[in-house]
């Protein structure tokens, strides 16, 4: 397939980073997606009288922030995703179509598009992701490639250690040369999800009621630890799953604003002389919270102390000791050299500094420990997405995509194409990564 036909400034390449909480989407060359879309969707059925007199039932996709806002009384919250891999492909493919037509506003068929996958993605889901989108959107062409090298292209690395702390799981993965290396993947399931149910467990025990702001009609300001008063908007009774995943957005609202990771080992004498940060419920109930804001995020780097987890769940720093300690003694002081951090968690205040310094004790001397955290935090959010907007602008990328024509007469085998490929443009990317890290002066 010739490059210039949607390579360059004539048709811009669409890139997919299809996570655990959102679907980020948006056009490559860009520096942030266009759109983040829940993969959380509402799902309710309405039972539809056929001809034949038989009761069949139809299913209804509430999709995207506003939609899923909208109390209905037998709306079920159902994420299409587990384990970071798509699992209901028929809700994916409506996520994939809304996406098109509401927030890109494009036609599949103009457009190639870069999928991501997590590292540990099978080849039968590959196989049907390549299947849907060549046949169900006629996409003119496609690449999937996996998010741990597109989080390292993302901060100009193509040989990487990356942190991926996201929603339902932490995890590090070698790249080395722009391939994963699989036995050395290490997952951890503590993710934000985890931090999330800290926080709900703290709040309970403390009798704060949680309610998301969609069911408060009114509120009456109250002075600090005060009983709330406000009144319950009316409409039907939602969900179980509905009104879990509101609060649940209340709580992650809690964690960005306050949570903080510590800069040592937790110790409560020292997390009580920080200063107190202030938050305010959707109920009007509000408080000073101080210790906790560096308790409950401790769990990620050390579970020891944490009620129901193993002891063979890993912190993030052991986890890249061990991910380190899995690969071949010839590649440990480039990936310890470049160690990138990447997911929501990240976003935590203090989480590479943390991770910095748990490593630092850990780390051989004989080997120079470097941490990469983009300053901003939706670099860091961004990270896979990033990778994949710089990936498919450069021009030696251009032949690496695979057509519909390929598609149509070697089917699903175009998969093992790739692989042959990939040193083709390596050479272009480290030179590129060469220019942009040489001073202004050298230039």
């Amino acid at each position: 397939m010739s490059g210039g036909v949607y390579g360059g400034d004539e048709v811009g390449a669409i890139i997919f980073d299809v996570g655990h909480q959102s679907l980020r989407v948006g056009y490559g060359g860009e520096d942030t997606p266009k759109a983040e879309i829940p993969t959380n969707l509402g799902v309710w059925e309405d039972p539809v009288d056929s001809p034949e007199c038989n009761h069949t039932v139809r299913k209804h996709y509430n999709i995207d922030v506003t939609a899923i806002q909208v109390r209905k009384k037998d709306m079920e919250m159902v994420s299409l995703m587990k384990d970071g891999m798509v699992e209901d492909w028929d809700m994916f493919e409506r996520l994939t179509e809304y996406t098109y037509k509401q927030r890109l506003h494009a036609l599949p068929e103009h457009h190639p598009i870069l999928m991501t996958e997590c590292p540990w993605n099978t080849r039968l889901k590959r196989e049907k992701l390549l299947e849907l989108m060549f046949e169900k959107f006629n996409v003119p062409a496609m690449y999937i490639c996996k998010n741990a090298v597109l989080a390292a292209y993302a901060n100009g690395r193509s040989t990487a250690m990356v942190v991926d702390s996201g929603a339902t799981h932490t995890s590090a993965v070698p790249v080395h040369d722009g391939y994963v290396i699989t036995q050395g993947i290490v997952k951890s399931p503590l993710g934000g999800d985890f931090i999330t149910m800290q926080c709900r467990q703290f709040f309970e025990e403390k009798d704060i009621e949680l309610v998301p702001a969609c069911l408060v009609a009114s509120k009456d300001v109250v002075r600090e630890r005060d009983p709330p008063r406000w009144t319950r908007r009316p409409g039907p009774q939602p969900t179980t799953s509905w009104l879990s995943y509101m609060v649940r957005e209340v709580l992650q609202d809690f964690q960005m604003n306050c949570l903080q990771v510590s800069d040592s080992p937790y110790d409560e004498d020292m997390a009580n002389t920080l200063p107190m940060k202030h938050f305010e419920f959707p109920t009007g109930y509000n408080d000073d919270f101080g210790s906790v804001r560096l308790m409950i995020p401790e769990a990620l780097f050390d579970p020891s102390n944490v009620k129901g987890v193993g002891a063979s769940i890993l912190g993030v720093g052991p986890l890249v000791t061990t991910s380190v300690g899995m690969c071949d003694m010839d590649i440990r002081p480039s990936l310890y050299g470049s160690v990138v951090v990447t997911g929501g968690n990240s976003c935590l205040q203090g989480f590479s500094e943390r991770l910095n310094r748990d490593l630092a004790s850990k780390t051989p001397p004989s080997m120079r420990l470097k941490i990469i955290s983009a300053n901003s935090s939706s670099e860091r959010r961004y990270g896979a997405w990033i990778g994949g907007s710089i990936l498919s602008s450069l021009g030696s990328f251009q032949q690496m995509w695979l057509s519909r024509q390929e598609y149509e007469e070697s089917g699903k085998l175009i998969l093992e194409r790739d692989r042959g490929l990939l040193e083709k443009w390596k050479g272009d990317f480290e030179t590129q990564r060469t220019e942009i890290d040489q001073p202004c002066s050298a230039r």
